[in-house]
């Protein structure tokens, strides 16, 4: 008897904001393994908003989602079947074919997880991609030195729980969020290693930047774009440093957004503002895995996950999750 597994389907391009409509849960028979591939039951799967932009048909660092076609992105599950020497039945491993129930894959394009370090879930969090994030920005992008003064936009998001926290370890004397509700901004100050907390439902991020750091910052996380940046620029310091790691407040966006008017006064400061694509910084992996495991087993580093249960739901999660209803990392367990 075939093994038959459930995979969610873009069914339409969406058109400025997304709707359930847009996706489709289908059932796919599971084809047998060939040679180096195995079978994963998948476990988890995270949902994040560089998605949205492969729902559209447009050119870009990643190929566009297929209509009709299942959906992919990064999940961890369980080796059922294997038919490879170097990844045996039983294993846990990360892999980038999320939003199906059965994933075959060639046993290369998985990684095996180590789950004595943390539980499985966390390395699609902290210690996956998320967490790599955070720390190229900090580190490679706009590194923190000491005694600075850093800003981070969708503070309470899966990036920026794990920003706030590494600004702190890497020497910042003041570290400032932006979240949505006075919940998450005060659970920022209390979970997440920050001093102060904009809630940008509650007034201008610019006048709320000034009076949290009234001499200005010096490193920029930015998850949002729109007003953040441009009161992060106006806010930066000589030699300020901008990590734009994304841009959330335009996904949705059905014409061209204008950038920001205050550009080019980041010449006048000496400023930086560059852009990550984190499959640059793959490379460093080991290395954050290597701090990060111990921070989490130690308690130094707090996580919190906002769990979706079932594939049925993963549209909805994702929807949620666009909509910034997640505290820390959004996740679908199936």
């Amino acid at each position: 008897m075939s093994l038959v597994s459930r995979e969610i389907r873009l069914a339409a391009r969406p058109v400025g904001e997304p709707v359930l409509s847009d996706f489709e849960l289908a059932r796919t028979e599971v084809p047998d393994l060939a040679d180096g591939q195995i079978l994963v039951r998948n476990t988890w799967m995270s949902v994040d908003p560089y998605m949205r932009g492969r729902m559209d048909d447009a050119e870009s660092y990643i190929p566009p989602f297929e209509l009709g076609a299942p959906m992919d992105g990064a999940a961890v599950g369980e080796v059922v079947a294997s038919r490879s020497a170097a990844v045996p039945i039983g294993a846990t491993v990360v892999h980038f074919l999320g939003w199906r129930e059965y994933a075959i894959m060639d046993a290369a394009a998985a990684t095996v997880a180590d789950t004595t370090l943390a539980p499985a879930q966390a390395y699609l969090g902290a210690l996956g991609t998320t967490g790599l994030t955070a720390y190229a920005a900090l580190t490679e992008i706009a590194p923190v030195r000491e005694g600075d003064v850093v800003f981070v936009s969708a503070a309470a998001g899966a990036v920026g729980t794990v920003a706030g926290q590494l600004a702190r370890k890497l020497g910042a004397s003041r570290v400032i969020g932006s979240a949505g509700g006075p919940e998450k901004t005060a659970k920022l100050v209390s979970s997440f290693g920050y001093d102060a907390a904009i809630d940008y439902r509650a007034g201008s991020v610019a006048a709320q930047l000034a009076e949290a750091a009234p001499d200005g910052i010096d490193v920029y996380v930015d998850n949002v774009g729109g007003d953040h940046l441009v009161a992060a620029i106006d806010a930066l310091r000589e030699g300020g440093r901008i990590a734009m790691v994304g841009a959330i407040s335009a996904y949705n966006a059905t014409e061209p957004v204008p950038g920001p008017h205050n550009l080019f006064s980041l010449a006048a400061k000496n400023a930086t503002l560059r852009g990550i694509l984190i499959s640059s910084y793959l490379h460093l992996f080991p290395e954050w895995i290597g701090k990060a495991a111990g921070w989490l087993a130690d308690g130094s580093l707090h996580t919190e996950e906002t769990v979706v249960e079932g594939l049925a739901e993963a549209p909805e999660a994702f929807l949620a999750m666009m909509r910034g209803a997640n505290t820390g990392k959004m996740l679908v367990k199936l």
